[in-house]
């Protein structure tokens, strides 16, 4: 049981910063967006107190306990689709299941693209909370309202990046988003986006922290106002300029692209 493990096992190593393997992580990642593989290594080389002490937290509580006794694994759950669309057209799930079909993505991938060559797991609670964070990525788009398209996925690792205070993602949320902003020709508002996203995070209950279970059940309007996710109008703005400017916002990761006509 999760509940009876330690918060780090005692094989779990100290980890120290290594700033030049997570920028060359970083650039990897800038040349290759769905390279998302670079994100995990990116974490291993900035460890986070900050984050650890949220973790640390959260598993000693009794709503931390209570969802390693309820939700050991989510990954699995998140992948039943047919299951999942038991549940009302307007629930948080459909629309789960909408974007992942749509995307073409399942929570088996991410978990394949977190498994790093020579990794080395550690039975505690804080890899569980870690696996939690990482299993939670994609509903945090259905959540939030970002897109997939690279300035959402900026603004939904600010929101992520300020309920628990991840460097890793914070680092490519802003960094990520100053090379839009000086590369594009365009008034679009790319550092306001996910500054929004950031207060937004900061703001809102925490995903991680959520029963995932009775939140996938609620209607998706219910349960973004229970949360307190406010709705993301400087990203909608951003993509309003972007069109505005005949640019594709789904495609500004790359040299950019006129809208097709």
């Amino acid at each position: 049981m999760i509940q009876d493990l330690p918060f780090l096992a005692a094989s779990r190593p100290p980890r120290r910063m290594r700033p030049l393997s997570a920028l060359r992580h970083f650039r990897a990642l800038m040349r290759d967006a769905e390279d998302t593989a670079q994100v995990f290594h990116m974490g291993e080389c900035l460890p986070n107190r900050s984050m650890r002490r949220i973790a640390e937290r959260f598993c000693a509580s009794a709503e931390g306990r209570a969802r390693m006794q309820s939700e050991p694994s989510l990954a699995p759950m998140l992948d039943d689709h047919e299951r999942l669309l038991g549940h009302g057209p307007h629930s948080v799930a459909h629309a789960y299941v909408r974007f992942m079909r749509a995307e073409g993505l399942s929570a088996a991938g991410l978990v394949e693209a977190s498994t790093l060559p020579g990794q080395v797991t550690h039975a505690d609670q804080f890899a569980w909370f870690n696996d939690r964070l990482r299993d939670t990525h994609d509903l945090a788009h259905v959540l939030t309202g970002y897109g997939r398209d690279p300035l959402g996925e900026q603004c939904v690792l600010g929101f992520t990046s300020g309920q628990y205070r991840d460097w890793t993602e914070t680092i490519i949320a802003w960094a990520g988003t100053a090379e839009f902003a000086l590369r594009l020709h365009s008034d679009a508002p790319f550092i306001g986006a996910v500054a929004e996203a950031r207060r937004h995070g900061r703001a809102a209950q925490a995903i991680f922290a959520q029963d995932i279970r009775a939140l996938l059940a609620e209607p998706l309007a219910a349960a973004r106002a229970r949360m307190g996710i406010a709705e993301p109008k400087v990203y909608r703005r951003a993509h309003d300029r972007l069109r505005a400017a005949g640019i594709d916002p789904y495609r500004i990761g790359g040299p950019a692209r006129p809208l097709a006509t």
